[in-house]
Protein backbone atom coordinates (compact mmCIF):
# COMPACT_ATOMS: atom_id res chain seq x y z
CA UNK A 1 0.00 0.00 0.00
CA UNK A 2 1.52 3.37 -1.02
CA UNK A 3 2.48 5.74 1.76
CA UNK A 4 0.00 8.59 2.26
CA UNK A 5 0.93 12.09 1.14
CA UNK A 6 0.91 13.50 4.68
CA UNK A 7 3.11 10.64 5.90
CA UNK A 8 5.57 11.22 3.03
CA UNK A 9 5.88 14.86 4.05
CA UNK A 10 6.42 13.90 7.69
CA UNK A 11 8.94 11.22 6.61
CA UNK A 12 11.20 13.80 4.97
CA UNK A 13 10.51 16.49 7.55
CA UNK A 14 11.97 14.23 10.23
CA UNK A 15 15.00 13.33 8.12
CA UNK A 16 15.56 17.04 7.53
CA UNK A 17 15.19 17.80 11.24
CA UNK A 18 17.78 15.17 12.09
CA UNK A 19 20.28 16.24 9.42
CA UNK A 20 19.48 19.54 7.66
CA UNK A 21 22.56 19.55 5.41
CA UNK A 22 23.47 15.94 4.54
CA UNK A 23 26.80 15.34 2.83
CA UNK A 24 28.16 12.52 0.72
CA UNK A 25 30.52 10.12 2.48
CA UNK A 26 32.80 10.32 -0.57
CA UNK A 27 35.74 12.70 -0.23
CA UNK A 28 36.52 15.04 -3.13
CA UNK A 29 38.01 18.48 -3.81
CA UNK A 30 36.26 19.68 -6.97
CA UNK A 31 33.74 18.58 -9.60
CA UNK A 32 36.28 16.43 -11.41
CA UNK A 33 37.43 14.52 -8.33
CA UNK A 34 33.77 14.08 -7.38
CA UNK A 35 33.10 12.51 -10.78
CA UNK A 36 36.10 10.20 -10.41
CA UNK A 37 35.15 9.23 -6.85
CA UNK A 38 31.56 8.40 -7.79
CA UNK A 39 32.77 6.39 -10.79
CA UNK A 40 35.11 4.42 -8.52
CA UNK A 41 32.37 3.79 -5.96
CA UNK A 42 30.38 1.47 -8.22
CA UNK A 43 30.26 -1.94 -6.46
CA UNK A 44 32.69 -0.57 -3.86
CA UNK A 45 32.34 1.11 -0.48
CA UNK A 46 32.79 4.86 -0.03
CA UNK A 47 35.30 4.11 2.73
CA UNK A 48 37.38 2.00 0.37
CA UNK A 49 37.26 4.66 -2.34
CA UNK A 50 38.29 7.41 0.08
CA UNK A 51 41.28 5.37 1.21
CA UNK A 52 42.46 4.94 -2.38
CA UNK A 53 41.82 8.49 -3.55
CA UNK A 54 43.39 10.25 -0.57
CA UNK A 55 46.82 10.20 -2.20
CA UNK A 56 45.56 10.07 -5.79
CA UNK A 57 43.76 13.40 -5.61
CA UNK A 58 46.85 15.11 -4.20
CA UNK A 59 48.62 14.55 -7.52
CA UNK A 60 45.76 14.17 -10.02
CA UNK A 61 42.84 16.49 -9.31
CA UNK A 62 42.21 17.60 -12.90
CA UNK A 63 41.70 15.66 -16.14
CA UNK A 64 45.06 16.80 -17.49
CA UNK A 65 46.93 15.78 -14.36
CA UNK A 66 45.23 12.39 -14.53
CA UNK A 67 46.35 11.97 -18.14
CA UNK A 68 49.86 13.02 -17.14
CA UNK A 69 49.83 10.44 -14.35
CA UNK A 70 49.15 7.65 -16.83
CA UNK A 71 47.06 4.52 -16.58
CA UNK A 72 49.72 2.29 -14.99
CA UNK A 73 50.24 4.63 -12.04
CA UNK A 74 46.49 5.15 -11.75
CA UNK A 75 45.92 1.40 -11.58
CA UNK A 76 48.49 1.15 -8.81
CA UNK A 77 46.76 3.91 -6.83
CA UNK A 78 43.31 2.29 -7.02
CA UNK A 79 44.21 -1.40 -7.00
CA UNK A 80 42.46 -1.93 -3.66
CA UNK A 81 39.12 -1.05 -5.31
CA UNK A 82 37.01 -3.67 -7.06
CA UNK A 83 37.13 -3.73 -10.87
CA UNK A 84 40.07 -1.34 -10.76
CA UNK A 85 41.44 -2.24 -14.19
CA UNK A 86 38.23 -1.37 -15.99
CA UNK A 87 37.66 1.70 -13.83
CA UNK A 88 41.18 2.96 -14.53
CA UNK A 89 40.58 2.70 -18.27
CA UNK A 90 37.26 4.51 -18.00
CA UNK A 91 38.80 7.31 -15.94
CA UNK A 92 41.59 7.83 -18.45
CA UNK A 93 39.16 7.81 -21.38
CA UNK A 94 36.82 10.13 -19.49
CA UNK A 95 39.66 12.52 -18.72
CA UNK A 96 40.69 12.60 -22.38
CA UNK A 97 37.16 13.47 -23.49
CA UNK A 98 36.83 16.16 -20.81
CA UNK A 99 40.01 17.80 -22.08
CA UNK A 100 39.12 17.40 -25.75
CA UNK A 101 35.49 18.46 -25.63
CA UNK A 102 34.94 20.44 -22.42
CA UNK A 103 38.19 22.27 -21.73
CA UNK A 104 38.68 20.12 -18.64
CA UNK A 105 35.31 20.96 -17.12
CA UNK A 106 32.68 18.48 -15.98
CA UNK A 107 29.46 18.97 -18.00
CA UNK A 108 26.29 19.87 -16.13
CA UNK A 109 23.66 17.88 -18.03
CA UNK A 110 22.71 14.22 -17.67
CA UNK A 111 22.82 13.74 -21.43
CA UNK A 112 26.45 14.82 -21.62
CA UNK A 113 27.54 13.02 -18.46
CA UNK A 114 26.21 9.60 -19.44
CA UNK A 115 28.17 9.77 -22.68
CA UNK A 116 31.38 9.69 -20.65
CA UNK A 117 33.05 6.26 -20.21
CA UNK A 118 32.02 4.59 -16.95
CA UNK A 119 29.25 7.08 -16.21
CA UNK A 120 25.74 5.67 -15.95
CA UNK A 121 22.51 7.34 -14.94
CA UNK A 122 23.10 6.85 -11.21
CA UNK A 123 26.60 8.38 -11.32
CA UNK A 124 25.33 11.26 -13.43
CA UNK A 125 22.52 11.95 -10.96
CA UNK A 126 24.92 12.04 -8.02
CA UNK A 127 27.21 14.51 -9.81
CA UNK A 128 24.30 16.69 -10.91
CA UNK A 129 22.96 16.80 -7.35
CA UNK A 130 26.19 17.45 -5.47
CA UNK A 131 28.16 19.52 -7.97
CA UNK A 132 25.37 21.42 -9.70
CA UNK A 133 22.66 21.44 -7.00
CA UNK A 134 19.98 19.80 -9.12
CA UNK A 135 17.19 17.84 -7.38
CA UNK A 136 18.03 14.46 -8.89
CA UNK A 137 17.43 11.03 -7.38
CA UNK A 138 20.34 8.59 -7.63
CA UNK A 139 18.77 5.23 -6.75
CA UNK A 140 21.43 2.88 -5.37
CA UNK A 141 20.87 -0.36 -3.45
CA UNK A 142 20.19 1.56 -0.21
CA UNK A 143 17.53 3.84 -1.72
CA UNK A 144 15.96 0.95 -3.60
CA UNK A 145 15.68 -1.09 -0.39
CA UNK A 146 14.43 1.77 1.82
CA UNK A 147 11.87 2.95 -0.74
CA UNK A 148 10.37 -0.52 -1.18
CA UNK A 149 10.65 -1.63 2.45
CA UNK A 150 9.02 1.44 3.93
CA UNK A 151 6.34 1.76 1.25
CA UNK A 152 7.65 5.21 0.35
CA UNK A 153 8.12 4.41 -3.35
CA UNK A 154 7.49 0.84 -4.42
CA UNK A 155 9.04 -0.31 -7.69
CA UNK A 156 10.59 -3.39 -9.25
CA UNK A 157 13.56 -1.57 -10.79
CA UNK A 158 15.79 1.36 -9.78
CA UNK A 159 14.39 3.40 -12.68
CA UNK A 160 10.83 2.76 -11.49
CA UNK A 161 11.72 3.81 -7.94
CA UNK A 162 13.52 6.90 -9.24
CA UNK A 163 10.48 7.94 -11.26
CA UNK A 164 8.16 7.41 -8.29
CA UNK A 165 10.40 9.33 -5.87
CA UNK A 166 10.63 12.27 -8.25
CA UNK A 167 6.83 12.33 -8.27
CA UNK A 168 6.20 12.09 -4.53
CA UNK A 169 9.07 13.85 -2.73
CA UNK A 170 7.90 17.32 -1.62
CA UNK A 171 9.70 20.12 -3.49
CA UNK A 172 11.20 21.63 -0.34
CA UNK A 173 13.01 18.36 0.41
CA UNK A 174 13.93 17.38 -3.17
CA UNK A 175 17.50 18.66 -3.12
CA UNK A 176 18.68 16.46 -0.24
CA UNK A 177 16.21 13.57 -0.46
CA UNK A 178 18.57 11.09 -2.08
CA UNK A 179 21.26 11.75 0.54
CA UNK A 180 18.83 11.26 3.41
CA UNK A 181 17.61 7.98 1.97
CA UNK A 182 21.14 6.69 1.33
CA UNK A 183 22.22 7.51 4.87
CA UNK A 184 19.03 5.97 6.31
CA UNK A 185 19.68 2.76 4.37
CA UNK A 186 23.39 2.63 5.10
CA UNK A 187 23.29 3.24 8.84
CA UNK A 188 19.77 2.42 10.08
CA UNK A 189 17.54 0.60 7.58
CA UNK A 190 20.22 -2.01 6.92
CA UNK A 191 19.69 -4.93 4.57
CA UNK A 192 20.04 -7.85 6.98
CA UNK A 193 19.00 -6.36 10.29
CA UNK A 194 17.38 -2.92 10.23
CA UNK A 195 17.72 -0.93 13.44
CA UNK A 196 14.04 -0.07 13.66
CA UNK A 197 14.08 1.08 17.28
CA UNK A 198 16.49 3.91 16.44
CA UNK A 199 14.83 4.85 13.14
CA UNK A 200 13.34 8.38 13.08
CA UNK A 201 10.52 7.28 10.76
CA UNK A 202 9.74 3.82 12.18
CA UNK A 203 6.08 4.63 12.88
CA UNK A 204 5.53 5.80 9.29
CA UNK A 205 7.22 2.74 7.81
CA UNK A 206 5.05 -0.09 6.48
CA UNK A 207 7.68 -2.84 6.90
CA UNK A 208 5.98 -5.81 8.54
CA UNK A 209 9.06 -7.45 10.09
CA UNK A 210 10.33 -4.54 12.17
CA UNK A 211 13.01 -5.36 14.71
CA UNK A 212 12.37 -4.59 18.34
Amino acid sequence: MPMKKDDIYEFFRRLYEKNPEPKSDLEYTNNYTLLVAVTLSAQSTDKGVNKATKELFKIADTPQKMLDLGIDKLRNKIKTIGLYNNKAKNIMDMSYILMRDYNGRVPDTREELIKLPGVGRKTANVVLNIAFHKPTMAVDTHIFRVSNRTGLAVGKTPDAVEKKLLEIVPDEFAMHAHHWLILLGRYTCKARKPECTSCPVHDLCQYEDKTS
